[in-house]
């Protein structure tokens, strides 16, 4: 993922990614920026095989999505089970 950092990117990784990114990543600064030919001459190739771009993303979006509920969940349990918690032993 360090390939990804730029200037205004905002950063979403979970936070064992980010621990694990700190401990053995080496980010080399900005490789996004003045890469617009070169992406689109990737995407354009893909787009020849067959592979859909507009799918991969939604695809990507959904399963997120999907994988940010089920985390805001399991927090939501988490804080109400310290609530429920800490209102017993009061």
């Amino acid at each position: 993922m360090t390939e990804l950092a730029a200037p205004g990117v905002v950063n979403t990784m979970p936070e064992k990614t980010l621990d694990a990114t700190f401990d053995h990543g080496v980010v080399t600064g900005d490789t996004v920026s003045g890469t617009y030919t070169e992406a689109n001459a990737t995407l354009d190739a893909l787009d020849a095989l067959g592979i859909s771009y507009n799918e991969v993303v939604a695809l990507l979006e959904s399963e997120g999505l999907d994988k940010f509920v089920a985390s805001w969940k399991e927090l939501l349990g988490d804080v109400e089970g310290a609530l429920a918690a800490a209102r017993k032993a009061s």
